[in-house]
């Protein structure tokens, strides 16, 4: 089973019964809240919080080839590196592709492709005087002509190939940067009015940005909420979450230890009365 759907009284309460139900802990799974739950008054139109809580997916995997008593620990394979002869020919295209976007905008910019900080990746630096009509509001233009260049280029199948990045006066550091301030500000909220804090209109590159600033801190989770333009993005504070995590665990463990060393072993009490 990967995944399950559950319900209870609170969100709490379903992803426990999606943990008993998987029989795993919190680390070893990922959550989507499909619905937060309403009370009701007196009883009446309460609806319970729902959630699909899947396995995360093993990067190692272990498979036993012929002869069956061999057994081979294998390592998903790296992505094989892009030739920089074929990042500098996407590069090039991509260029020209957006010079004739712009172009066709009436737009006068200026575009340099260069090397991005990630081996597979050709960033297309823009300049114009127009930066902020390109870069739109939250970036939503910006977005958008990386996609329109992206999708014509056709050089990207899958991550097979160079990633494209379009950006206009450093628009994309300063954009993380402010959100992961925005984080970090949000989450001490959270953890000290003890309320979940709920962060609407983001697009899904920049709910990663929130969700990554926010994965180390023991004292919160975050988790998406809702479908398409709609989507929310959730702070929850969770007292130590790791902590908790960690005990379960090893109280499970300990549990298990235990039932194996008494199926294993003889009970004296029962061995005396029988031989009395």
């Amino acid at each position: 089973m990967d995944y399950v759907e559950t319900e209870g009284d609170t969100i709490d309460q379903a992803i426990e019964t999606a943990l008993t139900r998987l029989g795993v802990v919190r680390d070893k799974i990922t959550v989507d809240i499909l619905s937060e739950g309403k009370r009701g008054i007196l009883g009446f139109g309460a609806q319970k919080a729902r959630i699909r809580a899947a396995l995360r997916k093993p990067t190692i995997e272990l498979t036993t080839p012929e002869p069956a008593h061999e057994t081979t620990v294998v390592i998903a394979a790296a992505p094989k590196p892009i030739p920089d002869a074929e990042t500098t020919a996407a590069g090039e295209k991509a260029k020209g592709v957006l010079d004739e976007i712009l172009k066709l905008m009436g737009i006068k910019a200026s575009v340099q492709a260069k090397a991005g900080d990630k081996t597979d990746e050709v960033v297309l630096e823009v300049s114009s005087d127009n930066g902020g009509l390109l870069i739109g509001r939250k970036g939503q233009t910006l977005e958008a002509l990386q996609y329109l260049v992206t999708r014509i280029v056709g050089e990207r199948q899958g991550s097979e190939g160079p990633h494209i990045v379009v950006d206009i006066e450093n628009y994309r550091d300063r954009r993380r940067k402010s959100l992961e301030d925005m984080a970090l500000r949000l989450g001490e909220k959270a953890k000290r009015q003890r309320k979940t804090v709920t962060v609407d209109a983001l697009s899904a590159a920049d709910r990663r940005i929130v969700h990554a600033a926010l994965q180390d801190d023991p004292w919160i989770t975050t988790k998406s909420l809702g479908q398409g333009s709609y989507r929310r993005l959730l702070i929850i504070p969770e007292g130590d979450r790791k902590g908790k995590e960690e005990a379960k665990a090893a109280l499970l463990d300990k549990q298990e230890s235990k039932s194996q060393d008494k199926g294993g072993r003889p009970d004296p009490g029962r061995s005396s009365r029988n031989d009395g």
